[in-house]
This record gives C-alpha cells, structure tokens and sequence, in this order.
C-alpha cells in the first residue's frame, strides 16, 4: 500500500484503540450500590420519597413489576431485596419479580404485569430486554421505567436517563413523568428467489415457495441494521463481551470492515434510487455508546425514521464514511447518505443479514420499515 493509505489505514486504528479505551475505562453498570460493589453505603429512604406525590394520587400504594434477565447479574436475589426495599421506602407495593428465561425473553412477563394491574413495568436487562418490554406496553396506558443491564442501555442515553445506577433509575421510574416516543416495525421477508435481481423497475422481487415461513413483523426502539451492523452483532465473542463489553463488538467490526457491498433498491416517502452499499441503518434513535451521535438529527418523538446508507470500499472507504460522520456531511456525500422520512423499504440483491436492537433476525432480501408516533409511553425525570 501507499504512504497515504498506511496513514489512513494508522488513523482508523488508532481511532478504534481510543473508543476502546474509553469503553474499558467506563464503569460498567453493575458498580453501583445496589449489586453490593465499590463499598457505597445505601442512601437514606428519604432519597426515594421525593416527587413521589406525582404519581397515582388517590391510590394508597402503586406496584412496579420488574422484567429481569437474570444472566445479566451476579446475585439476582440480592439484587431483588434491594429493589423491593427501595420501592417499599418510596411508599410503593413490594414489586412483581418476573425473571425472564430462554423460551420467554420478556413479552409473556409484560403480559403478566399487564394482567396484574401494574402501574410501571421496569425492564432490568439489555436492549433486548427493552425492545420486547417496550413492544407489549406500545399502545396501552402503563408507562415504562428503564433500569440499566447490559452493556448498551441506549434507549435510556438517548433519553439521558441514569445508566450507570439501578438505584438511581429506579427513582425516576417512581418519581418521574410520563414521555410519549415513537415505536418502529420492521417486517423480514424470507429469502426470495434467488433469480430475482434488483433494478429500478417498481417491480419488487416473489418470495419463493416453501421458504418455510412468510413475513416476520418486529417493533424496536433503537436502531435496525442491514449488513455490516448485523455482521457484528451476528459474529460478536459473547464471552469476550461479558469480559469487556462494547469493545468486542469493535474487535468484530475490525474482522468485517472488507466485507462485500451489496446492491440495493431503497423506496422512501419521496424518493427510489439504486445504489451498492455495506450497511443500511433505521433509527428511532442516533446516540451510541461512547457519546458518538451517529444520527444527531434523529428525535425519539418527532413521528420519522432516521436512515443512514453506508458506502465505504475497503479500510480507506471506511475512514472517509468515518470522516463524514464525525464532520456531519452526509445528505448527497458518495458513501454516506441520510434520510428523514415516515417509511423504508430496502431490496438487496442477496440476502443478508439484519438486526433489531442488537438482536440478529436472520437474513433477508426485502425489509420495510414504518412508525408509530407516541405509542410508547417512557417515565423520564419530572
């Protein structure tokens, strides 16, 4: 390679080396007080008490469930003593404990709380925890508390929520005001016939035959993602992730930067056009970890989509896309291109992996993507 592309190819990793740093640096979200590390004592009572008057005046108590994954926490039983204290000294119920499992990773528990009559339902788990939480309240009257797990907890940065104490999130979920956002829906088609190739005909591609199954429908909060994004998620280390958290996923982002573009026919509310890309990605959201806003503009209650087209070429590709991010030059840039709109629909030419919260959902040749303004109610700070 050239002295030029020895310099890009220095500055990208150089760039990764400092995110990761940062990231290792960052204290992970079980250090607060209430998973028993760092030697804090507990607050007084009286630090949950206050603002609670804002909530169900008339009621003698109110009852939070709590969605739990309990894979994402050393001492489970600890850790639910230590909320149910903290909701009793706020003058609410002992909370519902629903644990999630394999099988039901949070819906069928959302359900239950439901049915219960809860007044909050609190996820307590990653992103994936999140979205299945969210997607059941979406449309109903009960509000969500956001507790942080996990290594990501990006629905609550984009909220400013606390995202580094259980404790502390807690206290907004009992004390706080309710906040309309959007909720997304991606539907997945199966894979469809592999002599089907995209053009800019209107026609779209026939799913094939025995596929199996047929459309799969979806909401999340965050962000979606086609190729590269999904590629990640899909090849990330779990155990190097429970080591070090967000820095496994750059550790596989480095293993994908010269992956194949595909091509792709992308519809919006006002516009088609063709184009080869790496990546394609739809947000309700735009802040990362780290602080890296890679949608700025994109707001969790304005009713659109934000979708970004990533079309980098090799390592040198990929640091001009970073450039452009970093600098916000993006609408009509040659590798990254940003759209406003109420709807998506993405074509590939072959199928290809996509993501939904972090969560991979198989390949697909065909996505669409729409929203639903307000749907979801989120307690934020009153």
């Amino acid at each position: 390679m050239s002295a030029t592309t020895w310099a890009v190819v220095a500055l990208v990793v150089l760039l990764v080396a400092v995110l990761a740093l940062v990231l290792v640096l960052r204290p992970p979200t079980q250090t607060d007080e209430f998973q028993g590390r760092g030697g804090r004592r507990r607050p007084h009572r009286n630090h949950f008490r206050d603002g609670s008057e804002h909530l169900d005046e008339g009621r003698p108590m109110s009852q939070a469930a709590i969605i739990v994954n309990p894979t994402k926490f050393d001492d489970v039983e600890r850790l639910r003593d230590q909320v149910s204290e903290a909701c009793r000294a706020a003058g609410w119920d002992t909370p519902l404990w629903l644990e999630t499992t394999e099988d039901d990773p949070g819906s069928g528990q959302t359900l239950k709380a439901l049915d219960a009559g809860a007044t909050i339902v609190c996820p307590l788990g990653g992103d994936g925890t999140v979205r299945l939480v969210g997607s059941e309240l979406a449309g109903t009257s009960t509000p969500m508390g956001l507790l942080p797990g996990g290594t990501g907890n990006l629905l609550a940065r984009n909220l400013d929520l606390p995202i580094d104490s259980v404790r502390d999130a807690l206290q907004v979920a009992l004390t706080g005001k309710n906040r309309r956002i959007d909720v997304c829906t991606i539907t997945v088609a199966p894979t469809p016939s592999p002599t089907v190739e995209v053009d800019d005909s209107p026609t779209e591609p026939e799913v094939a035959s025995g596929s199996g199954h047929g459309p799969q429908t979806y909401d999340f909060l965050v962000m979606a993602g086609m190729g590269f994004d999904a590629d990640i998620m899909a090849s990330t280390d779990e155990d190097l992730k429970a080591k070090v958290g967000w820095v496994a996923y750059l550790v596989a982002g480095i293993r994908h930067l010269k992956g194949k573009q595909f091509k792709t026919t992308i519809v919006t509310d006002d516009d088609r056009f063709t184009r080869r890309t790496r990546s394609i990605i739809v947000g309700n959201v735009g802040k990362l970890q780290g602080g890296m806003a890679l949608m700025p503009e994109a707001k969790p209650d304005d009713g659109l989509l934000d979708t970004l087209v990533l079309s980098p070429q090799g390592v040198v590709g990929w640091a001009g896309v970073a450039a452009s991010l970093v600098s916000h030059h993006r609408r009509g840039h040659t590798r990254v291109t940003h759209h406003s709109t109420k709807s998506v629909r993405v074509t590939a030419d072959r199928p290809v992996a996509v993501q939904i919260d972090g969560d991979v959902v198989g390949d697909a040749q065909l996505v669409e993507v729409g929203v639903r303004p307000g749907a979801l109610l989120v307690r934020v700070p009153a």
